[in-house]
C-alpha cells in the first residue's frame, strides 16, 4: 500500500470511528423521554421523579464535565475515552435490569457520567485527528449527535411494543437497544487509536497550563455561547408542542412540528462547513442567532403558524450548536487546552441549558401566557449575538499572545 493510500485509509478509519462513537452520545439518553409514560406506569414513579429521571443525565453532564480534563491529563485521552465507552456499555445494561428501581437510577446516572466525559473529549479528539478539517468535520459530528438522538426518540416506543413471548418487549428492552452501537464503538476506538500518536498526557508540553481556564475571558465567551444556544433550543423543543396546541393545533400535528424542527436542526448543522469558509466566518457566530430572533418574534406575533417559526428556529439553532462545538476546538492551541475548554464550556453550558426549560415553564405557569416566556428565549439569543461579536477577533484560550489571523 502506498503512503497516499495509507493516509487515505487512516482518514476514513478515523472518520468512521468518530461517527460511530458520536452515535452513542445521544441515543442512550434521548430515548428515555419517549418512554417516561411507560416507566411511570410500570414503576409508579411520580411525574416529579420522572422529570428528575429525564433530567439526571443533563445534571451529570454539568457535574462531571469539569473533571474530564484532569482525568484525561492523568491517564491519557485515548484510555479515558475507552473507559468512558466501557462504562457507558455497562450502565446501559444495568439500567435495563428488572430488579427494582435502583438499577434504573444507578444506570441512568452512570450513563450521564460516561457521556459527559466523552462529550468533553470529542472536540479535542477531532482537533487531534483532523487539525486541518475542523470546519468540515465538527459539523458532521454535531449532525450525528442530533440525528441519532432524534432517531432514538422515535424508535424506542415502537421497539417497546414488539411482541415478546406472551406480552411485549417493554421499556427495559427498548432502553437496552439504545446501546447497540456501543460495542462497535469500543472495537473501532481500539483499532483507530493504534493508528494515532502515542497517548501521552504531556503531548502538549509547549501549551500553557490549562489550570487557569476558569479565569480566561475567551473561555467564558465560548461557554456563554454554548450555554445560551443550548438554553434557547431546549426551551423551544420542550414547549413548542404545548404552545402550538394552545392555539388549536392537534397533538399529532404539534408532534410533527417538533420533529421537523429537530430534522431542520440536523440540516443546519450540516450547513456550517459552507458558512465557515473564508474571512466571513468570523461573523458567523454573531449572525446565526438573527434568524432565531426572527422566529421567536414570529411566535409572539403570529403563533398560529408555530410550525413555520419552529422550523426556521431549528435550522438556525442546529448551526449554532455546530458552531459552539467548533469553537471549543478552534479556540484552543492543542488537545490539552481543548479538553480544558470543552470541560468548562460544557459544564456551564449544560447547567444553563438545563435551567432554561424550567424557567420557561415557571413563567408560563405564573402568567398563563407565552409572550414573557418567549422573552426568555429572546434574551438568550441577544446574549448569543453579543458573545458572537466578542468572539469575532480570533484568540486562543490561555494565550497572552497577539490574536491569530
Amino acid at each position: 500500500m502506498s503512503q497516499r493510500e495509507s493516509v487515505r485509509t487512516s482518514f476514513w478509519l478515523l472518520m468512521a470511528t468518530m461517527i460511530v462513537v458520536a452515535a452513542n452520545l445521544r441515543t442512550t439518553v434521548q430515548g428515555v423521554g419517549s418512554l417516561l409514560d411507560q416507566i411511570g406506569g410500570d414503576t409508579g414513579l411520580s411525574p416529579t421523579l420522572l422529570g428528575l429521571l429525564g433530567a439526571l443525565p443533563l445534571l451529570m453532564y454539568a457535574l462531571v464535565s469539569p473533571l474530564a480534563h484532569g482525568i484525561s491529563h492523568r491517564f491519557g485521552m485515548n484510555r479515558t475515552m475507552l473507559v468512558s465507552l466501557i462504562v457507558l456499555l455497562v450502565a446501559t445494561i444495568v439500567r435495563s435490569i428488572d430488579a427494582g428501581l435502583a438499577p434504573l437510577w444507578i444506570g441512568t446516572a452512570l450513563t450521564g457520567a460516561a457521556i459527559a466525559v466523552a462529550n468533553v473529549l470529542m472536540p479535542a479528539v477531532i482537533k487531534q485527528w483532523f487539525p486541518d478539517r475542523l470546519h468540515a468535520v465538527m459539523p458532521v459530528y454535531t449532525a450525528i449527535l442530533s440525528g441519532t438522538g432524534a432517531l432514538a426518540s422515535g424508535l424506542v416506543v415502537p421497539i417497546s411494543h414488539i411482541s415478546w413471548g406472551d406480552g411485549q418487549a417493554g421499556w427495559r428492552f427498548a432502553l437496552l437497544t439504545t446501546g447497540v452501537v456501543v460495542v462497535p464503538g469500543i472495537v473501532m476506538w481500539i483499532v483507530a487509536t493504534r493508528r494515532t500518536a502515542a497517548d501521552r498526557a504531556d503531548a502538549d508540553a509547549a501549551e500553557p497550563r490549562a489550570r487557569g481556564i476558569w479565569g480566561d475571558p475567551v473561555a467564558w465567551l465560548v461557554a456563554s455561547y454554548m450555554g445560551f444556544q443550548g438554553a434557547a433550543f431546549y426551551m423551544l423543543v420542550t414547549w413548542l408542542s404545548p404552545l402550538s396546541i394552545s392555539y388549536g393545533t392537534s397533538e399529532v400535528q404539534a408532534g410533527v412540528e417538533v420533529m421537523i424542527m429537530q430534522l431542520l436542526a440536523l440540516g443546519g448543522s450540516l450547513s456550517v462547513p459552507f458558512l465557515l469558509r473564508g474571512r466571513a466566518r468570523r461573523w458567523v457566530p454573531a449572525a446565526l442567532p438573527i434568524p432565531t430572533i426572527v422566529a421567536v418574534i414570529g411566535l409572539m406575533l403570529a403563533p398560529q403558524i408555530a410550525g413555520f417559526w419552529g422550523g426556521l428556529f431549528g435550522l438556525a439553532s442546529g448551526a449554532q450548536f455546530a458552531v459552539s462545538m467548533w469553537l471549543m476546538a478552534d479556540r484552543a492551541r492543542g488537545r490539552s487546552s481543548a479538553t480544558a475548554l470543552s470541560g468548562m464550556a460544557q459544564s456551564l453550558g449544560y447547567a444553563v441549558a438545563g435551567l432554561g426549560p424550567i424557567a420557561f415553564g415557571a413563567l408560563h405557569t405564573l402568567t398563563g401566557g407565552w409572550v414573557l416566556s418567549l422573552g426568555i428565549i429572546l434574551f438568550c439569543l441577544i446574549v448569543l449575538v453579543v458573545s458572537g461579536l466578542l468572539l469575532r477577533n480570533h484568540r486562543y484560550v490561555l494565550d497572552r499572545r497577539s490574536p491569530s489571523a
